[in-house]
């Protein structure tokens, strides 16, 4: 029974068997699409960092959640351009490990902020006498770091626990990047297959929670927002929401797309 330690590479998914549709429909694809997102997520990080109008609440988290998008893109695309470029499929050991370590890192912390920004959102409009108390530069320095930290403690626990498992399904990973169902599938050891099935189980059910408390306050915004007399106040107050409600919709809309 070979331990994972004892691998030195995995092997990840090739989109296609031809070269050229290597290079036309993953490299030049992939490249044009990483390439928009960085451009993107640059201008908001520039826009928010030079503006001084720019440095409210909403603002503050929306530069973080910029931050972890970059991230998420320079975790898993690179690698993967490099392999079709080089019409290679391989990866090292030491390299999954810390592809997953960041792509779960960056993951936790994208949902966290996309439920903190709701929750500002919540206090803006439901109760707005408390806006600037509760969320003043001290609770939103304290907030984004509570996320941070949260999704660097998810992110150790399931990569220490998902590479100490003995693998014997061979290195063929199913997927173009470095994934734990994936790795998974090659352990042979039910006890540590289960070990991290229950983190699996405790981190989607915080997950869970989060999601029940945007739905609550979803709910809440909504009766808020139909009882303003004003037409004007309405559409400001939608306004404000509905890029919060896109976010979060493609979110978990492409996650459950990718995980079903």
């Amino acid at each position: 029974m070979p331990n994972s330690s004892s691998m030195a590479q995995f092997f990840l998914l090739a989109f296609s068997d031809r070269r050229q549709m290597q290079l036309l429909l993953h490299f030049w694809l992939f490249l044009g699409i990483s390439l928009a997102a960085l451009l993107g997520n640059d201008l908001i990080l520039s826009t928010v960092a030079c503006d001084q109008h720019l440095h409210t609440p909403r603002d503050f988290f929306l530069l973080h959640l910029s931050l972890t998008d970059l991230g998420c893109i320079c975790t898993t695309v690179p690698k993967a351009m490099h392999n079709s470029f080089w019409d290679t499929i391989t990866i090292s050991y030491t390299g999954c490990a810390a592809q997953l370590f960041f792509f779960v890192f960056f993951i936790c912390i994208e949902f966290s902020l996309l439920t903190i920004m709701w929750y500002g959102r919540y206090f803006a409009i439901c109760k707005p006498l408390h806006y600037g108390t509760l969320l003043g530069t001290r609770a939103c320095a304290h907030m984004a770091a509570a996320a941070w930290a949260t999704g660097f403690l998810h992110s150790l626990l399931h990569t220490a626990n998902t590479f100490s498992l003995p693998l014997c399904q061979g290195n063929a990973l199913g997927q173009f990047f470095c994934e734990i169902p994936h790795i998974l599938k090659l352990s042979c050891s039910h006890s540590g297959y289960l070990r991290e099935i229950g983190l699996i189980v405790v981190t989607a059910s915080l997950l869970f929670g989060c999601f029940i408390f945007i739905v609550f306050s979803y709910m809440q915004i909504f009766r808020a927002v139909l009882r303003i007399p004003f037409e004007q106040g309405r559409h400001k107050a939608f306004s404000t929401c509905l890029p919060h409600l896109a976010m979060v919709s493609l979110f978990l809309s492409t996650s459950f797309i990718a995980y079903q």
